[in-house]
């Protein structure tokens, strides 16, 4: 970065996941090695092979106040939020919305449907926060990019703040396990019909999640004001596509390396300096692969930490960058990584680098990045000073 960009800096974050109802909650059960991987009770599954998610207990809407389970679950990390600056812009990354009531349509929504009775479309949820927040609802925008929304969001907000753009940027998300995507992840045979096990030799996919998260990238000055202590600063970030296959990424990593290798450009920083690593690591047997292989590429044979999230608390698709940004903040903080859930027996190339327990590392620089159907890759790189 130049002399005159200014430091971006995650200045709060809340999550929620199936694992708990806060950052904190699911931090410490993530570090125990605990899993939310349970049954299916939100809808049918008799007739599927794969019948367990990671579902938020008790997820209840209030229609009466323009509610649907994405709202109620994003309200829940909303709620964890102190006030927020004045002026903040806001992003919205979540990527499915009320699905059941869009594949429920057969042409116009109905007139009764307005966003304020219950939001369905990126823009309705981005709207919906404002005002909960009490933020300009006409300030802001929407981000898909499929599994890696969050992150691309974050990246952009980084962007925002560091060019001297915005002061402050909230970067929100939240999707449900939803029957319409529950059932797509199993036409495409991407779930587990056993168990989740991201890195492993016998993995054979992964499994959905709830899961919201609201990261708040600042300014240093801001940050520090409202954490009262040092900061982690977004060090660099990077985007890119491999534009290979409408689901399955390229083998080669070439997308995913060319979006860490932006990063560490950014950054100012070698391969060697990355501590830890906050992989995608959906379990399915090419995802999974393919990030091995950018690793391989970037940082040779070097063994340090690498772990994944979603055999604890599933896949959260556009949440998912936002809520493991938060967690590798969490991990900078206290210098170790949580166990990978449901890893059993590392493949070759994982080996020395993902664990099923808990791994210590320097605490200063951690990479997370993410990946989506149509090829999109994002990554982050976290930095914190001591």
């Amino acid at each position: 970065m130049t002399d005159a960009r200014r430091d971006a800096c995650i200045a709060d974050a809340a999550a929620v996941t199936a694992l708990g109802e806060s950052l904190d909650a699911t931090w410490t059960r993530l570090r125990a090695g605990e899993s939310a991987v349970a049954p299916i009770r939100r809808f049918g599954v008799e007739s599927l092979d794969c019948r367990t998610a990671a579902c938020v207990a008790d997820l209840d809407a209030d229609p009466r106040e323009g509610e649907n389970l994405v709202c109620a679950l994003m309200r829940r990390a909303l709620d964890a939020l102190d006030p927020l600056p004045a002026g903040t812009f806001v992003i919205w990354t979540g990527v499915k919305g009320d699905a059941e009531f869009v594949e429920a349509q057969s042409g116009e929504a109905p007139e009764d449907r307005t966003e304020y009775r219950a939001p369905w479309l990126p823009r309705h949820y981005r709207r919906w926060v404002c005002r909960r927040l009490g933020l300009d609802p006409e300030e802001g925008i929407e981000i898909n990019a499929a599994c890696a929304s969050s992150a691309a969001g974050i990246a952009l907000a980084a962007d925002m703040v560091s060019s001297g753009e915005r002061e402050s940027v909230l970067v929100c998300a939240a999707d449900i396990v939803s029957r319409f995507t529950h059932v797509g992840f199993c036409a495409l045979k991407a779930l587990s019909p056993t168990v989740c096990r991201p890195f492993d030799a016998r993995r054979d996919g992964l499994c959905l999640g709830d899961g919201a998260s609201a990261v708040l990238v600042a300014t240093r000055d801001v940050a520090e004001r409202r954490l009262g202590a040092p900061p982690v600063r977004i060090a660099g970030w990077g985007l890119a596509n491999d534009a290979n296959h409408i689901t399955g990424p390229a083998r080669d990593g070439r997308g995913l390396k060319a979006a860490i290798g932006s990063a560490l450009d950014q950054a100012g920083c070698a391969p060697d300096e990355i501590e830890a690593y906050c992989a995608h690591g959906t379990g399915t047997v090419y995802n999974d692969a393919m990030e091995l292989t950018a690793v391989e590429a970037l940082f040779g044979d070097r063994r340090f930490p690498i772990f994944s999230v979603k055999g604890a608390i599933g896949h959260t698709l556009g949440a998912a960058g936002a809520i493991e940004a938060a967690i590798s903040a969490r991990a900078l903080r206290d210098g170790v990584v949580p166990p990978t859930g449901g890893l059993d027996e590392p493949e070759e190339r994982g080996r020395g680098r993902v664990s099923n327990a808990s791994q210590d590392f320097a605490g200063h620089r951690i990479l997370t990045t993410n990946s989506g159907f149509g090829g999109v890759n994002a990554a982050l790189i976290l930095e914190r000073r001591l």
